[in-house]
């Protein structure tokens, strides 16, 4: 039973990463989008869906815990409104960015997603600061004997997850995504072509922002506690490029298996490394996933910049 729930929890965390990544591919995948600031709307999603849902701390609670507001709303509310407030603050980004180079707007992003982090962490009335928030509803918790929460929680994130693949997968074949892959490749031929250009930009923007807000919606109901420190860049932003460019850019089936790889990388290396090193290296050897997770990076990026499965050459069934 230990290994089955080890399983289970691992399922979970690779769905959710899996949800990012398919976010990540609407906006570089199938639009070229460099963005760096995933971090960013995974913080909006999370802190969004935590205080829409919760209650406002009272009696002697209310002394450590600081918050602006708790409506005590469904969780399915929480990830709605997780979504739109992601899918605006990319709007209001993609307005000051989109009309920069590649270079830029990657610059910009990562500056903005740091921002919303330090914003977080230091005003304590938002969200209590550094501390963060503890207690964050989980669905159906009262329902369902603790033992076995995280197998209907599992079934939740995989029924997000099979949503979004699907009406992607639908989205991208259709002409506004046949228009978001003619300007990942020339914008000056999409524009000639009467497109605009910039308005469908901004679309993709706001498109994947909101599903990674759906995504930090789900991380953070099933962690029940979130803090700013979760949002830095490496555990954000980066190990979702990672996910990507190792299953596959301009391909939502390797956006998924790319996920699972990389977090069965990043989960289990751990375990194995300390099995391996003498006991006097062992304080150090968490560490040594990064160098993994780097190396790894390196290899696909040099021997298969598409990575495993690559980018479907067929846009349409026509």
């Amino acid at each position: 039973m230990g290994i089955l729930d080890f399983l289970v929890s691992f399922a979970i965390m690779a769905s959710i990463y899996a949800i990012f990544s398919m976010g990540l591919n609407v906006h570089w995948g199938y639009t070229g989008l460099l963005n760096f600031g995933i971090a960013g709307f995974f913080a909006v999603g999370a802190y969004t869906s935590a205080l829409f849902t919760s209650k406002m701390p009272t009696g002697a609670l209310a002394t450590y815990v600081k918050q602006a507001f708790g409506f005590n709303m469904p969780f399915l509310l929480g990830v709605l409104f997780a979504a739109i407030f992601a899918g605006i603050i990319a709007v209001l980004i993609g307005l000051l960015t989109l009309r920069l180079s590649e270079g830029y707007l990657a610059i910009s992003a990562i500056g903005i997603a740091e921002t919303i982090r330090i914003f977080f962490n230091n005003e304590r009335w938002l969200a209590n600061g550094a501390q963060g928030l503890i207690g964050i509803k989980r669905p159906l918790v009262d329902l369902i004997p603790p033992a076995f929460y995280n197998y209907v929680y599992l079934l939740i994130v995989v029924i997000f997850l099979l949503l979004i693949y699907f009406a992607l997968q639908r989205g991208i074949r259709s002409p506004w995504g046949r228009v978001l892959r003619a300007i990942r490749e020339d914008e000056v031929m999409a524009a000639a072509d009467g497109k605009n250009v910039f308005f469908f930009k901004l679309q993709s923007l706001a498109l994947g922002a909101m599903i990674m807000g759906i995504a930090g919606a789900l991380y953070a109901h099933y962690s029940a506690a979130i803090q700013p420190s979760v949002f830095e860049p490496l555990f954000g932003t980066f190990i979702i490029w990672t996910m990507l460019t190792v299953g596959g850019t301009g391909n939502n089936k390797g956006a998924i298996l790319g996920a699972f790889i990389v977090w069965a990388l990043w989960s289990w290396t751990t375990f194995l490394i300390l099995k391996v090193v003498p006991p006097s290296f062992q304080t150090r050897a968490p560490y040594i996933r990064y160098v993994i997770i780097g190396v790894l990076l390196v290899i696909f990026t040099a021997a298969r910049p598409k990575g495993i499965i690559g980018e479907e050459r067929q846009v349409s069934r026509f």
